[in-house]
């Protein structure tokens, strides 16, 4: 599962990507930075606690991708 988000601080998108099969949980930051994480839930608890839908040029695309983590660690019962 992967997102590319828009944003207004850098040409290039935030990307967000969830690889259960490789086991890769990693976000790309706006200043090309990168983070990566143990879990989808430690994934999605740094997205919400840095970023907002406030940073993108399409907020929507960033509340969607919330609703979407969400469900997948709800249907995940690993994590």
């Amino acid at each position: 599962m992967e997102f590319f988000l828009s944003c207004y601080d850098n040409a290039f998108p935030c990307e967000v990507t969830i690889d259960e099969e490789n086991g890769r949980y990693m976000l790309k930051k706006s200043d090309s930075s990168g983070e990566y994480f143990n879990s989808p839930t430690e994934l999605v608890d740094w997205i919400k606690n840095n970023w907002t839908e406030r940073e993108f040029i399409n907020p929507n695309e960033f509340i969607d991708m919330i609703a979407l983590l969400d469900k997948y660690i709800c249907k995940s019962s690993n994590y």
